[in-house]
């Protein structure tokens, strides 16, 4: 009984922290984004996109929401096949709350947080983007679009996707700058770069860390290092030069989020062990992939 209360709690504070991710990209589309003129790259981008191409070519206001569903079906569909069916149903629901959020957001709250500084809006606009993503992230989910095809990326191949992820969405801003104006295009890389980065740095989970863990406790910091993230190690014998002395090399690779609190643990098993972290770029082979749902 406890268990199935701790599990319904656990989704509760899910939900409410994936309506709160879903609410800030809304907001930030109806301010930052809309009152800058920026294309945000991603399916966003391409909604706005569409959006302006129908209502100046041809005098037809197409709802963000109906052209925001049908850009994430297909995705969706992938993701419930191959990464996982909780975290893509958690996912619609963020992507059909975003829809209906910006659709009919009331004009005196977006009237009320716009800025009306292009700069301002492409920096502030992109790390607001990066907070709701990875907060939505982080309780596995994602906002749909892009995040989709990241996230798939990541569980397919292991590697981070966010840079390619980037590069697509410059060639969908440089097709928007030929359409319209450069320097809508310009500050919307702006935006971009600045989402982009933060989103590298504030969610790493799909990032690696390869630790080499010099220590006369060999077994022990194994023995943690399983423990704690299920991931295995190698160890090499070799002799210290310094003092002549026989000593053990362990080499493990961790996600880069489970690296600092390992290390803190390693540090209390051997205070004199010596560790070297090296960012890794990618891993091939047998890596124990953490389930979404």
């Amino acid at each position: 009984m406890k268990t199935q209360t701790n599990s319904v709690l656990s989704m509760l504070r899910r939900l409410a922290l994936l309506f709160f991710a879903t609410a800030l990209i809304a907001i930030n589309v109806r301010t930052f984004v809309q009152a800058g003129g920026l294309i945000p790259g991603g399916f966003t981008g391409l909604v706005l996109l569409a959006q302006e191409l129908a209502l100046r070519y041809f005098g037809i206001h197409i709802p963000f929401s109906l052209l925001l569903y049908a850009m994430n079906a297909v995705p969706a569909f992938f993701c419930f096949r191959y990464v996982g069916k909780q975290f893509t149903i958690l996912s619609l629901f963020s992507v059909i709350l975003c829809g209906l959020m910006i659709d009919f957001m009331p004009a005196m709250f977006i009237n009320f947080l716009s800025t009306y500084d292009i700069l301002l809006s492409a920096v502030f606009g992109g790390l607001l983007n990066a907070v709701a993503v990875a907060i939505a992230l982080s309780v596995g989910a994602t906002l749909g679009g892009t995040d989709f095809i990241a996230i798939y990326i990541s569980e397919k191949y292991r590697k981070d996707a966010w840079n390619y992820i980037f590069a697509g969405n410059c060639v969908i801003l440089v097709i928007a700058g030929a359409l319209f104006s450069l320097d809508r295009a310009l500050y919307s890389i702006i935006f971009q770069f600045t989402a982009t980065l933060a989103i590298s740095y504030l969610y790493r989970a799909y990032q690696q860390k390869t630790l080499l863990v010099i220590t006369n406790r060999p077994q022990q910091v194994y023995d943690l290092i399983r423990e704690k993230t299920r991931h295995g190690a190698t160890t090499i014998s070799g002799t210290g030069m310094y003092d002549k002395a026989e000593r053990t090399l362990l080499y493990s690779v961790v996600y880069s989020n489970e690296a600092d609190p390992l290390i803190r643990l390693i540090r209390v098993i051997d205070p004199d062990a010596f560790i070297n972290v090296i960012k890794t770029e990618q891993v091939n082979g047998r890596f124990f992939k953490k389930p979404l749902d």
